[in-house]
């Protein structure tokens, strides 16, 4: 789904049908385009593919395996987190519209699915309750580690603080400033950056433009990255994150809420520092001692990227996805 209804041809063995959608935005995040399983039904018809794949439960695409399901399609479904069970927004009336919405259509797109592929563990008692314990296996997003590269030389003192994502109140980037932006006082040498999208006149920017250098989207992530001290991931729910992975493959000490796929990513005291999420003070200590402390930095940086080389390297992720697909 997108801003607009088109088909892109990305190359030979890639083909992009889009469908305009009618988004509701933050805290809900979500698109709604009716007819979708209808255009889906008619393109499986046209293509008629060997496999089909659904990414995400309760997206509204994935309302379409309900429908399909009955027609007799059979699909494997891919998700990083189970909306309104193990991850929500923030806002209370968000959780509950997403908590009505995940054990009603959620759960039925769980049961319509014949095999279901998680990006990180999730809790056993609950998929065994939801009845889709036996058909369900993990399968980490891999990540190509080739284009993340650590620079060696640094300004000496300077010490550069990353968050990347789109300021959502979910990603919880309100406590990664209010406990970073103190820090200044006493470490002059201190960046903070924020990089990535916001509404045009967003009130973090309001409040903290003069403190904190505020990027809007980038397509050089991957230079940000190789000149990035600490990283930090604040998100009140997450799933397996695209940046975390990057800025782990960098070399970065990461420093993470305690959700989702973000302690399945970083091995707490080993490749980074885990905090609860909201916790402003205990985020501001981490980040403290990282400063202070650049010798942990490196070890953090170091023992990050072997992690994302030998556990999500694209060559075993393929590995993985290439036996599910056989089978």
């Amino acid at each position: 789904m997108g801003g607009e209804t088109k088909i892109e041809d990305v190359s030979d063995t890639l083909t992009v049908h889009y469908r305009k959608d009618v988004f509701l935005p933050d805290p809900l995040n979500f698109g709604i385009a009716f007819g979708f399983w209808r255009s889906a039904w008619r393109l499986i018809k046209k293509e008629k593919p060997d496999l089909l794949v659904c990414n995400k439960v309760l997206f509204w695409s994935s309302f379409s395996l309900i429908p399909l399901r009955f027609l007799g399609y059979k699909f494997i479904l891919l998700t990083d987190a189970l909306v309104g069970m193990t991850w929500w927004p923030r806002p209370k009336f968000a959780k509950v519209i997403m908590g009505i919405g995940g054990w009603t259509v959620g759960w039925l797109v769980l049961l319509c699915a014949k095999r279901i592929v998680f990006f990180h563990p999730q809790p056993e008692g609950l998929l065994k309750k939801l009845g889709v314990w036996k058909k369900s296996q993990v399968i980490p997003t891999g990540i190509d580690t080739t284009h993340y590269l650590r620079l060696t030389t640094h300004v000496l003192g300077k010490v550069v603080v990353t968050y990347v994502g789109r300021l959502e109140s979910v990603k919880g980037v309100d406590d990664f400033l209010a406990a970073t932006v103190p820090l200044k006082k006493n470490y002059p040498h201190l960046t903070i950056q924020v990089v990535g999208w916001y509404k045009e006149g967003h009130p973090l920017v309001k409040a903290y433009e003069r403190e904190v250098l505020f990027t809007r989207l980038r397509n050089d992530i991957p230079e940000i990255l190789a000149t990035t001290d600490i990283f930090v991931m604040p998100s009140y729910s997450e799933g397996l994150s695209n940046a975390l992975m990057e800025a782990m493959s960098s070399g970065c000490a990461c420093i993470v809420s305690r959700v989702g796929g973000n302690v399945f990513l970083v091995q707490e005291g080993e490749s980074g520092l885990c905090f609860a999420p909201g916790n402003r003070e205990e985020l501001r200590e981490h980040v403290r001692f990282l400063i202070a402390h650049p010798e942990k930095r490196m070890e953090f940086g170091k023992n990050a990227r072997e992690r994302i080389e030998e556990v999500f390297s694209w060559g075993k992720i393929g590995e993985k996805y290439r036996q599910l697909f056989a089978e």
